[in-house]
């Protein structure tokens, strides 16, 4: 941290040097020179007079009340007086600056919610088919993710994935598998690769998932689960809707992870849809009325998430639009 020398007399500065030995003393002249981001301590009539922007912990003598009182509204992360440090000054620094830091990166999520956005996939253009999303998180990062992408002339692949907690570690990991998935050319692949990295770097998080391959020239469909809730559901013309429930584990529990495959038909006007569990929260009732009102909203395409929602939500539909 630094330490801002007083231009004016102060009476226990040299007491105070001594109880914070590990403080680095700067000039005002030179406060260009040195890092905006790390706390400052300083008299508090310096910081009222020059109102740099380094977050600063202000010190008053006895009778400046209404200086500390100024210098809190002009953002001060503190007002100590000269004469009656806190009895453990090293240990209040660090408490002040791991609470700036923490405020700092809530200051930071906007733009962090920006940049994951962009790694979601842009649109591509598809014979006979059209991809269709939604992404809303709950906060500003979500730990729910889709991608998509080809992976010939003639195949696309495609997954959903909704990583247990939320918050930044949470949205750390879609970010993970957004730039690990390229390497994968089928589902299963994509599912066994996954889990053992999750389960080699042992991190406490698990994922569960859909991922699948579509081809868009004979129209068969194949997909895998891992533990996903809730299930892919298929609609077609005429027809019910079909819960194409499956049972897995999700990944990162087990290195044992069996993973099944299926497959299916999409008929013109098919729409394959997977969504994470986030999209259940709108409606009421135990998981099997939320289920039953949430594929009758999508059969009607009439699902609205709320504005304010408490679980993140995404949704990936593929239709078949001849």
């Amino acid at each position: 941290m630094y330490f801002i020398q007083p231009t004016r007399d102060i009476p226990h500065l040299d007491q105070v040097l001594d109880t914070l030995p590990s403080v680095q003393m700067i000039r005002i002249e030179d406060l260009h020179l040195y890092d905006p981001t790390i706390i400052a301590i300083a008299d508090v009539q310096d910081y009222l007079t020059h109102q740099w922007t380094l977050p600063t912990i202000a010190l008053a003598l006895e009778d400046e009340g209404l200086a500390l009182a100024a210098a809190w509204e002009q953002g001060a992360l503190a007002g100590w007086i000269w004469s009656k440090l806190p009895s453990n000054p090293q240990k209040a620094l660090i408490k002040i600056d791991a609470k700036y830091k923490r405020n700092q990166d809530s200051r930071d999520l906007p733009s962090a919610a920006e940049l994951q956005k962009k790694l979601l996939p842009n649109p591509i253009e598809l014979l006979n088919y059209k991809i269709e999303t939604l992404f809303q998180p709950s906060a500003y990062l979500s730990g729910d993710w889709y991608d998509y992408w080809k992976i010939s002339d003639k195949e696309v692949m495609f997954y959903l994935a909704d990583v247990s907690g939320h918050g930044v570690t949470s949205s750390l990991l879609t970010s993970w598998m957004a730039a690990f998935h390229g390497r994968s050319k089928n589902p299963r692949e994509l599912i066994k690769k996954l889990n053992g990295m999750l389960v080699q770097e042992n991190i406490e998080k698990h994922i569960t998932m859909i991922a699948g391959i579509l081809n868009i020239e004979t129209h068969h469909l194949r997909w895998s689960s891992a533990g996903h809730y809730p299930p892919a559901i298929l609609f077609e013309k005429d027809q019910e809707p079909r819960i194409l429930t499956t049972s897995s584990f999700p990944l990162g529990l087990t290195e044992d992870l069996e993973v099944e495959e299926f497959e299916c038909q999409l008929k013109p006007n098919a729409r394959f849809i997977i969504c994470s569990d986030g999209a259940l929260e709108p409606f009421d009732g135990g998981l099997n009325e939320q289920l039953r009102q949430l594929v009758h909203h999508l059969q009607n395409q009439s699902f609205q998430a709320p504005e304010h929602v408490a679980d993140d939500i995404a949704i990936l539909s593929l239709r078949r639009i001849n």
